[in-house]
C-alpha cells in the first residue's frame, strides 16, 4: 500500500436502517469520521412516530445524535463534532451531518428520484469535494450496496454486532465422538457426590472450544453435560441416557437423543437461558411448550407464560385487527396454538384441555411492541421465530426478565424474514455467541425432522 492510501483518513456514511438496527451503532467506528445524511434524519424523523419497536428505536438514535451534537455550532456540523466517550472524559472520532446539495448529481450516477439515490449521489459529491477522505457507505441494504459500488463508492454491511463469519462457527451445544469416548480418554478421575457422578479430565481430549452446559456424547450410549471447565481440566457429569430417553413434560417425550438434551435443558431450574435452533420439524417449539407447561403448572415454578415472537407483519400489521392484544397476536402464534392442540390431541375434549391449559398456565400471547419498559418476575417467557429479531431488540426482550424468570429463545436461521437480517447478524445469533460462557444458559441445536416422514423428506430435498 502507497504511503498516500495509508494516510487518507475514512468517513463512515451511515444508513437509516443501520441507525434502525442498532442506534449507538455511531459510536462503533472509532477514530474515524461518522457522517449522518439529511436524508436519513428525515427518514428517521417518519419512523419515529407510535408504539411499534422500529419507532422506539429510531427515537433512540435520534437522541444519541442529539447527545453528540448538543450546542455544537452549526457550522461545525458538517466538518465534524468529536463524539464524547467514557461519559464525556475523553473525544474518540466524529460525528457530521451531510447536507443535501442542490444542483445535477455527477455524471454516471444516479436519477435524484428514491432516497437510497439521493444518499449515493451526495456521497460521490462529497468524495469528489473532499479528496482526502476515503468515504465508505455502511447500510445493511444489498441492493442499496451494489448499487454505490456501481457509481465506484466503497460500500459494507454493518459488522459490529456480527461475532462471527460463518454460521456454521455456532456451537451445536454437544461434542458428538465416533466409537467410544473413554478410548481417547488416558485419565479420569471419578467422583461420587449426592447429584450424581463426576469426572475429571485432562482438557485436551476434546478439541476446539468447551463451555459449561454443553453435552458430550458417543455411539456408545454415553452421554455426559460439561459443568466446569479450565486450562488444563474438564469436569462433565454423567448422564443416564435411558433415563434421559424417557423422561417427559406434560405428557411428551423425546424421540431422538437431541430433543431429550433439549428437554433436559429446558426442565433444568439452574439454567435461566435456553436457545433451540434446527430446521423446520426438529420439535423447537412443541418441546419448549411442553416444558413451560410442566414447570408452570405441575411443579408452580412460575407464575405465567410469555409467550412473543416478531415478523415484519407483526411489527407493522397486527394493530389493525380487531380484538384484544391476545386476539391480535393469535394469527402470529398459531404455532404455539397448535402446539397445545398436538399436546391434548388424545384427550376426550381436546378444547377443554386447551382451555384449561390456558388458564392455569396463564399463558400470555404479547406483541414485542408493548414489552420495553416492562419486568416479568417469576415468568416463563417464550420467544418464537427469534432469529428475526436484531441484536438490539434481543436484549430489549431479554433484560425484561425479573427476579426467577426462565428465557427460551427459538428459530431457525434458515427461515430469515426481515430483509436486513442474515444468518450471522441475527440476535439470535449475536446472543448465542454473547451467552456461550454464562454458566447459567444453553444453546442447542436439534438435529433430524421427527415432526413427520413428509417434513423430513421436504427439508433434505426441496
Amino acid at each position: 500500500m502507497s504511503s498516500k492510501a495509508e494516510s487518507t483518513k475514512k468517513a463512515y456514511v451511515i444508513d437509516t436502517n443501520v441507525l434502525i438496527h442498532d442506534p449507538n451503532s455511531i459510536l462503533n467506528f472509532d477514530e474515524h469520521l461518522v457522517v449522518i445524511p439529511i436524508t436519513v434524519l428525515e427518514e428517521l424523523d417518519k419512523l419515529k412516530n407510535g408504539n411499534k419497536s422500529i419507532a422506539a428505536d429510531c427515537r433512540s438514535a435520534i437522541r444519541l445524535i442529539d447527545s453528540v451534537i448538543a450546542d455544537s455550532p452549526t457550522e461545525r456540523l458538517q466538518k465534524g463534532v468529536p463524539i464524547p466517550r467514557n461519559n464525556g472524559t475523553s473525544h474518540l472520532g466524529k460525528l457530521a451531518i451531510m447536507m443535501n446539495k442542490t444542483g445535477e448529481p455527477p455524471e454516471a450516477c444516479l436519477p435524484n428520484d428514491n432516497n437510497d439515490n439521493k444518499i449515493i449521489n451526495r456521497v460521490v459529491q462529497m468524495q469528489l469535494e473532499n479528496p482526502e477522505y476515503n468515504f465508505v457507505l455502511v447500510t445493511k441494504d444489498i441492493n442499496m450496496r451494489l448499487k454505490a459500488r456501481g457509481c465506484r463508492i466503497h460500500a459494507e454491511d454493518y459488522h459490529n454486532d456480527q461475532l462471527i463469519s460463518d454460521v456454521k462457527q455456532l456451537s451445536t451445544g454437544y461434542h458428538e465422538f465416533e466409537g467410544s469416548f473413554w478410548d481417547r480418554v488416558a485419565h479420569v478421575d471419578t467422583i461420587q457426590r449426592d447429584n450424581g457422578t463426576f469426572h475429571s479430565l485432562a482438557r485436551d481430549v476434546f478439541e476446539g472450544a468447551l463451555y459449561v452446559n454443553q453435552y458430550v456424547l458417543d455411539d456408545q450410549e454415553f452421554l455426559a453435560r460439561i459443568e466446569e471447565v479450565n486450562d488444563e481440566h474438564v469436569l462433565i457429569k454423567h448422564i443416564k441416557r435411558d433415563s434421559l430417553m424417557h423422561q417427559s413434560a406434560w405428557g411428551l417425550q423425546p424421540r431422538n437423543i437431541y430433543q431429550a438434551m433439549a428437554l433436559h435443558a429446558l426442565l433444568d431450574n439452574d439454567v435461566h437461558l435456553v436457545n433451540l435452533t434446527g430446521p423446520a420439524g426438529s420439535g423447537k417449539t412443541i418441546l419448549a411448550l411442553a416444558a413451560a407447561i410442566e414447570m408452570t403448572v405441575a411443579h408452580k415454578m412460575y407464575n405465567k407464560i410469555i409467550v412473543t415472537r416478531s415478523t415484519p407483519p407483526l411489527a407493522e400489521d397486527h394493530g389493525f385487527l380487531p380484538g384484544t392484544e391476545e386476539e391480535k397476536m393469535d394469527p402470529w402464534l398459531g404455532a404455539i396454538t397448535d402446539n397445545i392442540e398436538a399436546l391434548h390431541i388424545q384427550d376426550e375434549s381436546p378444547q377443554g384441555s386447551i382451555e384449561y391449559v390456558k388458564e392455569r398456565a396463564n399463558i400470555q400471547f404479547k406483541a414485542l411492541n408493548y414489552i420495553r419498559g416492562r419486568s416479568f418476575q417469576r415468568s416463563l417467557i417464550l420467544i418464537d421465530e427469534s432469529q428475526n429479531l436484531t441484536p438490539h431488540q434481543m436484549k430489549a426482550i431479554i433484560t425484561r426478565a425479573g427476579e426467577g424468570s426462565k428465557v427460551i429463545c427459538l428459530g431457525n436461521l434458515a427461515q430469515i424474514d426481515t430483509p436486513y437480517l442474515s444468518p450471522i447478524s441475527s440476535g439470535l445469533t449475536y446472543m448465542t455467541e454473547r451467552f456461550k460462557g454464562f454458566r447459567h444458559s444453553t444453546s442447542l441445536r436439534l438435529n433430524g425432522i421427527p415432526r413427520s416422514l413428509l417434513a423430513e423428506y421436504a427439508e433434505a430435498n426441496l
